[in-house]
């Protein structure tokens, strides 16, 4: 099983020093991957419901801030040679597919080819609104982005033709380095998200759950790719605890329960308190997992 750190940067440590430190430290370490989280703006009043909370508050308030993704994976893929560079969760509906397929492939190819693409629907409408972008079908919209952004990436003339979006015939490049395409990892939690994973996608992200948690949501997971005519072994399972400690037996665990790779949260607002959780990351997390292979 893989480890990977999920990493908020934004107001409060976002500056290059830590970047770079994210970057060379989670690499050095033999960390999988690193993925960052996206909202490109917050909201001090709203009437959203932020789904992995029981208040359903988003944490960190208004002021926190965030990276735009991709920009700040592509610094870090500058100070790293071997991590995978992942999304957690873009937001793709509230996007221009163009644009972040040029994001992302340029990305892949900065990079030689690390890029893993966590896709989301969203839950907060305020930040549709702030980006003009319809809140409603946003489910339609991702799809439709996602097969956007896969002509884009694997035809050399590219055209897509739907009801929410329309691509006239263009090229892009230069194409990523990975083929056909970046993986595609979806994120959520509801069947919608699930039949999602089936039709488009190589991975699910699921987010804030247990090893106990999983069952259920898995053989709802079966049960859609089963439909689309694919099994377990065509996809990667990634979940991330979010703020559930994680132990050496949660580890084995999360492995028995067919997780693929961990994805566990590491927030610090300076270098040394950085290093001092990757350390005890690296020994609750990350050795037990390699102990299992």
């Amino acid at each position: 099983m893989d480890v990977g750190v999920f990493v908020p940067l934004g107001n409060g440590n976002a500056s290059p020093e830590i970047l770079r430190a994210v970057g060379r430290e989670v690499e050095d370490r033999g960390f999988e991957s690193i993925w960052l989280p996206e909202h490109v703006v917050l909201f001090d009043d709203y009437d959203s419901s932020y789904p992995y909370s029981p208040d359903g508050k988003f944490p960190g308030g208004a002021e926190s801030g965030m990276l735009e993704p991709l920009g700040a994976l592509t610094y870090l893929a500058a100070v790293t040679d071997r991590v995978r560079l992942g999304t957690g969760i873009c937001l793709v509906p509230q996007r221009n597919p163009v644009y972040t397929a040029k994001a992302v492939t340029d990305l892949d190819s900065l990079s030689g080819g690390r890029v893993e693409f966590g896709v989301g629907v969203g839950w907060l409408r305020e930040e549709f609104e702030a980006v003009a972008m319809p809140f409603e079908k946003r489910g339609q919209r991702t799809d439709e982005h996602l097969a956007v952004m896969k002509a884009l990436w694997c035809d050399e003339v590219s055209e897509f033709h739907g009801e929410l979006y329309d691509l006239a015939p263009c090229r892009m490049y230069p194409k990523p380095v990975q083929t056909p395409h970046p993986p595609i990892h979806v994120g959520g939690e509801s069947d919608a998200a699930l039949r999602r994973v089936a039709r488009h996608a190589q991975g699910w992200f699921s987010f804030n759950r247990l090893p106990g948690d999983l069952p259920e949501p898995l053989a709802r997971l079966d049960a859609a790719l089963a439909a689309e005519g694919r099994t377990r072994s065509d996809v990667v399972l990634t979940v991330c605890p979010y703020f559930n400690p994680t132990t050496p037996e949660l580890v084995e665990q999360y492995a028995e329960a067919g997780v693929d790779r961990l994805v566990v949260l590491g927030l610090a607002f300076d270098v040394d308190t950085l290093r001092a959780q990757l350390d005890a990351i690296e020994a609750s997390v990350l050795r037990p997992a390699q102990q299992l292979t």
